[in-house]
């Protein structure tokens, strides 16, 4: 069986989807499970259709408004990088009325509706492969994974939108009697989830560099330091969850193969700039592309 593992990453799963693309049009690797936290949830249901262009599109087309009802930020460009600084007026007015989140990300919500339709869903759900997304229920202090298979659309559509909301800084969702927010918080790269489930071939995609690349400039303001501990943080869960998933796959002699982005692509993936991940989808697939050349010894094809 073989599994195909995104991580969370925000804007970075553009990348992801470039990876994947290459992976399954042109190595054919053919999926029976598919895997995904935060931003490789919103990937996993339109790969497995076979339908990389549609979510090619959504990738290289959102903005900020694509994923904020309320963007508790503004981004300001200084020296042709991208920080972000407090809008004081959207955050009062979340609290004002009675949200403990700084943002509201509803938009993104409707997105996926938009985007996924009932008849997809029910085409997923009455085939033969797969679909499990990964959200964390603070209420229990504990990881879920939830199988398209157990889910009706909507409670499907939901389930990826709270994989994906980062909290504080996005909606907290209330659901079951249990406040939810992003699967990331307990499980960034669910390899040992798809071992357990029977994988003996694992592709993950990891949203992040194999080492670390860059040093964090000083935080600028409130906001600037919450991301910087958040991203802090969930690095440290990434590189955890990668060495319990070796661990996994050593013990049920599963084999994983990982594809690292080469090269730091942002600091702050809550920034979803169209350019930038247009190109960003480009490099994964041509990353890929060399990867696979690389391993396989093959000469590549310059014409």
């Amino acid at each position: 069986m073989r599994a195909l593992v995104i991580s969370g990453g925000g804007s970075k799963g553009a990348f992801a989807g470039g990876v994947a693309q290459y992976l399954m049009q042109e190595l054919n690797h053919n999926y029976d499970l598919y895997l995904g936290t935060s931003t490789g949830s919103l990937l996993i249901s339109h790969l497995a259709l076979q339908k990389i262009d549609k979510i090619k599109d959504v990738y290289t087309s959102v903005n900020q408004d694509s994923i904020f009802s309320n963007c508790p930020f503004i981004i300001q460009k200084k020296h042709g990088v991208d920080n972000i600084a407090i809008n004081h007026w959207n955050v009062f007015k979340n609290f004002y009325h009675g949200s403990k989140t700084f943002g509201e990300s509803h938009n993104l919500l409707d997105l996926i509706k938009n985007t996924l339709t009932v008849e997809e869903f029910e085409n997923l759900k009455n085939g033969p492969k797969e679909i499990i997304v990964t959200v964390s229920n603070l209420s229990l202090n504990q990881v879920e994974y939830k199988s398209i298979n157990d889910c009706s659309y909507e409670e499907f559509c939901e389930w990826i939108w709270i994989s994906c909301n980062y909290t504080p800084f996005m909606s907290l969702a209330l659901k079951d009697g249990c406040e939810y927010a992003d699967g990331g918080l307990g499980n960034m790269v669910p390899i040992e989830e798809a071992i357990k489930r029977g994988a003996t071939v694992v592709d993950a995609i990891i949203l992040q560099t194999e080492t670390t690349l860059f040093n964090r400039m000083p935080s600028k303001n409130a906001f600037s330091l919450l991301t910087t501990m958040f991203g802090f943080m969930l690095d440290r869960i990434e590189r955890q969850n990668i060495r319990i998933g070796k661990f996994a796959a050593g013990h049920n002699d599963a084999i994983i193969n990982f594809y690292y982005t080469p090269t730091v692509l942002t600091t702050n993936s809550l920034i979803f700039n169209k350019e930038k991940m247009t190109a960003w989808w480009e490099s994964g697939f041509n990353f890929a592309k060399f990867k696979n050349i690389e391993l396989n010894q093959i000469e590549p094809d310059l014409e």
